[in-house]
């Protein structure tokens, strides 16, 4: 047990000779101040309770001579009572007055009958706070309130001031609200046909803290009461004689406080509201003795943890008349009673320290000289115990062998535990670092910050004076990437191989590039194994002698190196001096090594995966521009544009677009991506559809099928010529009936296909002329439901086949004209696309097409026209983007959306669109418009092209403060001069533009 225990030798003899003298202190101070104590403690026990039953007969004096009162009132006889079944004011008055006049501490008596009349004399004696209670004059020395019966059955009620010798003063009548029947001491009182004590409560008249005592009269016509105001207990608790620190609290038998005095630190300044509950009571001593009801006097611990104190603690009990009682609970600490206790006990304490004062010298010196040099040897310890080396170890000076002898191999221990630490400190130190610069490098998206992050974190980790970079080509060569000294790179790469392919291994660096292994060269000046002439060039060019080297490859895997680190002179920590590379480092600089070469590596990958990624869709971009003639090369241009406009964006300082711009090199290839496949879903509009040149063109233009129907008729007609001169007709009249035929019929063939190409709004009456020329039949005499697709006879089946020759309109819109949708084109509602689906898929109707209004398309075409941005947004929302490429659907999807919120595919508002948003809508109008190798229309110049995007601006069809800065930036011209041809290039007046 005593060789778990540390303590010093001096302490321990000292500690022994202070422990006896303390001990037999001790002990005297036990055997006698335990005596001295238990006396005190029942001396203030009786003193204690002596208070409370003091305190408890004053209270129940008060309650009994009141009592006293109204019984002896109540026996004298009813007639001073009710006189003819009303209240007998007169008697009662000066009975109650001059019972307030003996007893100063009575505050009222009052009287109620069983018919609601009512008389109460308040004792008001000129006090400030009964006076302001009552609205009495200033020097009322009594209050009459009288409540009586009139014979029409109403009520009446007076107030009358008296001053002191019973004077009128004042006098004031009130409507009745007071009931006494329904009072707490009417009824208690009819209840128990017996003295009644309430429990104190405050006046309702003056808030004061009172009790009420009630008696029935013997044939309980009514109930004389009386209040007994409790104000005088505090002053009372106050007279009694406490101890410095004592307190003295006052409960009823519901537990609430009455009356309470304290003196001391902790009672003197303590307030405790009349009638609050024992629960209640702020300070934690009173409130736990407030709770506890029986009566007894103790000595008790109160208080928590290292503030619990002794307390002397007595309660009393007073149990009254009335069935009503009171306790009091008087409490001090017991210290207040100690005097004589501390007195004996400063005396045992200055022997004490006398005997201590002698014997502590003398035990002191013999026990200094050995306890010296074990103090020196404990301090060595304690220092290698917190891993301290900064001083020599202690050499004891002692008689004692065993003590030199613990000395010297103390010495020895101290040396070698220092060069582990160090050894372990700078491991320790290593690891972090390469810790920490693995996270880097992990973090690093930027090529060039890499390398520097490899080279410099290389250098810290090898402790030297330069660091550099090699990088391994395709071309099985070294390329010197950069040095830490930054001095000019060496201009020929290094070939790992001869002009024979055999291994040039003359070098440290092909050498380790080679074998994958890392070469150490403790001092260049004695190597004979490589050929250093080029370092040592570059030493003398750099002012500096090359000592030491090291040379770590870069692998990522097994086998195969990807670049190289050369590290020149090593440095010691401690002196800087040039040192070769330690071998406990070597292990640290190649892990670097393999980490740097994993995220270099990861790099080229990611660098690489988005080359490809971007070529890929630079390839969609292009195969949709060569779908088709009529977007030419739109998706080539428009990310042109957007990029151009969206850096000026980001050069904005003040006003709305201010703080626009991208950030980072993500979100500018989040926006080019989104820009290159803001088109991607016209992969799945139909060609012709896209090529429509012509009403009537589907994968053909069948204008063609109409004009061999009139080729029909008029062979017809001249058929008709024919057998008309057979029949006897004069051939010039046949002739002429043969010419009005031809030319009507070449005359609505020739509106026909003007019709067709829809290059004007068609009026009703064309309409109808097309409808009167179609109205015109044909015969067909071969069958139409041969030959066919069974997709093209299936939509044929559900009509019966007409019986030959059949006759046929000329032009028709035909049951199998119409295409179904086949499959249910409603959209996912997580999209909220708001576009009116047609019923059909397509309808190839000659009079409805030829019919259009307005361009060749109709409503079903222009819907797949149209339909190509929602596939775009649902191909683009089904592509498990990265976190940074999530908003590609976003730019690629809006730029056809308005700020008036009437775009499609979502007629999204001005909320809703970004401002790359409304950079895609202006760079994807303006392209179209300036567009100059689309076959249906001719391009426009730079003014009519910013005229119409005026228009369409004062529209808020695009974002106005987007395209003043998408003119006066001069965006618009640069890439009029890339794009467009130089007729196209006019002279535009960009203050008139802006308006």
């Amino acid at each position: 047990m005593l060789s778990r225990l540390n303590i010093r030798f001096q302490n321990w003899v000292l500690g022994s000779t202070v422990g006896l003298v303390l001990g037999l202190s001790g002990i005297f101070l036990a055997s006698v101040l335990g005596k001295f104590t238990a006396m005190s403690e029942e001396n203030a026990a009786e003193r204690f309770a002596l208070i409370a039953r003091q305190s408890t007969e004053r209270i129940d004096s008060m309650v009994r001579e009141r009592a006293r009162f109204v019984t002896t009132q109540t026996r004298a006889g009813i007639g001073q009572f009710v006189s003819d079944g009303h209240l007998n004011h007169r008697d009662l008055v000066a009975t109650f007055l001059s019972s307030l006049e003996a007893d100063a501490n009575l505050y009222s008596h009052y009287f109620g009958l069983g018919n609601n009349e009512f008389l109460q004399v308040v004792g008001i004696r000129r006090d400030r706070f009964i006076t302001s209670a009552l609205k009495a004059p200033e020097n009322a020395h009594f209050g009459i309130w009288h409540i009586e019966r009139k014979p029409d059955g109403s009520r009446s009620e007076t107030w009358q001031f008296l001053d002191e010798n019973r004077q009128p003063l004042a006098r004031r009548e009130t409507v009745p609200e007071y009931a006494p029947t329904r009072r707490p001491w009417f009824t208690a009182a009819m209840e128990t046909g017996a003295l009644t004590v309430l429990p104190p409560y405050f006046f309702a008249s003056t808030g004061e803290l009172g009790m009420t005592i009630s008696i029935p009269l013997p044939d309980r016509a009514g109930v004389l009461s009386t209040n007994v105001s409790l104000r005088s207990l505090n002053a009372f608790l106050a007279q009694m004689p406490l101890s410095a620190n004592g307190a003295i609290l006052m409960l009823d038998q519901g537990g609430r406080v009455l009356a309470f005095h304290g003196k001391g630190p902790r009672f003197s300044g303590l307030y405790i509201p009349p009638l609050v509950a024992n629960e209640h009571i702020a300070e934690p001593h009173l409130r736990s003795l407030a709770g506890k009801t029986a009566a007894a006097s103790q000595i008790i611990m109160l208080g928590e943890g290292k503030h619990t104190e002794k307390y002397v603690v007595t309660r009393h009990v007073s149990e009254v008349i009335g069935g009503s009682s009171f306790l009091v609970i008087a409490l001090a600490p017991a210290s207040d009673f100690s005097g004589l206790i501390d007195k004996a006990r400063r005396d045992v304490l200055l022997v004490t320290l006398g005997v201590l004062t002698l014997l502590v010298p003398l035990a002191l010196l013999g026990s200094r000289q050995v306890s010296r040099s074990l103090a020196a040897l404990a301090q060595d310890s304690e220092r290698i115990k917190q891993f301290d080396f900064s001083g020599e170890p202690h050499r004891p000076d002692s008689f004692l062998y065993e003590i030199n002898a613990l000395g010297d191999a103390q010495a020895v221990m101290h040396h070698s535990i220092k060069l582990r630490t160090e050894a372990l400190n700078l491991a320790r130190e290593k690891l972090a670092d390469l810790v920490e610069y693995g996270l880097l490098l992990s973090r690093e998206k930027d090529r060039d910050a890499l390398l520097k992050l490899i080279l410099h974190g290389g250098r810290d980790i090898a402790d030297c004076a330069e660091a550099s970079l090699y990088l391994k080509t395709e071309r099985d060569t070294l390329r010197f990437v950069q040095r830490t000294d930054h001095t000019a790179p060496p201009v020929t790469e290094i070939a790992l191989f001869h002009t024979d392919g055999t291994p040039d291994e003359r070098s440290d660096l092909t050498f380790a590039a080679l074998h994958n292994e890392s070469v150490v060269i403790a001092d260049i000046g004695s190597e004979t194994r490589f050929d250093l002439s080029a370092l040592l060039r570059h030493g003398e060019e750099a002012g500096f002698r090359p000592v030491s080297l090291l040379t770590v490859p870069l692998s990522p895997r097994e086998g195969e190196v990807i670049g190289l680190l050369q590290f020149t002179n090593a440095l010691d920590p401690k002196t800087d001096e040039v040192t070769p590379f330690p071998p406990e480092l070597i292990g640290f600089v190649q892990a670097l090594a393999a980490q740097s070469a994993l995220a270099l590596e990861n790099h080229t990958l990611l660098d690489a995966q988005k080359i490809l990624m971007d070529s890929l869709i630079k390839i969609i971009a292009d195969a949709i521009d060569a779908k088709s003639a009529y977007t030419g090369g739109h998706c080539k241009r428009v990310p042109e544009l957007a990029v151009m406009l969206a850096e000026e964006v980001g050069k904005v300082e003040t006003g709305p677009l201010a703080g626009c711009g991208f950030k980072t090199e993500d979100e500018w290839r989040e926006f080019r991506i989104g820009a290159w496949l803001h088109d991607c879903g016209k992969v799945t509009t139909p060609e012709y559809v896209v090529d429509k040149a012509t009403k009537l063109e589907t994968l053909y233009n069948r204008i063609h099928e109409i004009r061999t129907r009139f080729e029909v008729l008029l062979r017809d007609a001249w058929i008709e010529r024919l057998e008309a001169v057979e029949s006897g007709m004069p051939a010039s009249e046949a002739d002429t009936r043969f010419a009005e035929r031809k030319q009507e019929l070449l005359d609505d063939f020739a509106f026909v296909a003007e019709c067709n190409l829809g290059e004007e709004a068609m009026a009703p009456e064309n309409i109808e002329r097309l409808k009167q020329i179609g109205a015109r039949t044909w015969l067909r005499h071969f069958d139409d439901r041969i030959g066919m697709s069974h997709e093209e006879a299936k939509r044929r089946e559900h009509v019966p086949a007409a019986s030959l020759p059949a006759e046929e309109p000329l032009l028709a819109d035909q049951p199998w004209h119409v295409i179904p949708r086949t499959q249910d084109t409603a959209f996912d509602p997580k999209y909220g696309f708001r576009m009116k689906i047609p019923e059909a898929l397509y309808n190839f109707g000659e009079l409805y097409n030829l019919g259009i209004a307005h361009g060749t398309l109709t409503e079903e075409e222009r819907f797949r026209i149209n339909e190509h941005i929602v596939q775009t947004i649902v191909m683009l929302d089904q592509l498990p983007l990265p976190k940074h490429l999530r908003r590609i659907p976003e730019y690629a999807g809006t730029h056809h959306e308005t700020l008036a919120g009437d775009g499609y595919p979502r007629r999204l508002g001005e909320d809703a669109l970004s401002v790359p948003s409304r950079v895609m809508a202006i760079a994807d109008i303006f392209e179209a418009l300036t567009a100059s190798d689309r076959p249906y229309k001719q391009a426009k110049t730079l003014s009519e092209s910013l005229r119409i995007m005026a228009a369409l601006k004062k529209e808020r069809h695009i974002d106005p403060d987007l395209f003043d800065l998408f003119l006066t930036s001069g965006v618009y011209r640069r890439y009029a001069e890339r794009f467009l041809k130089p007729e196209q290039i006019d002279e535009v007046d960009i203050g008139k533009v802006i308006g």
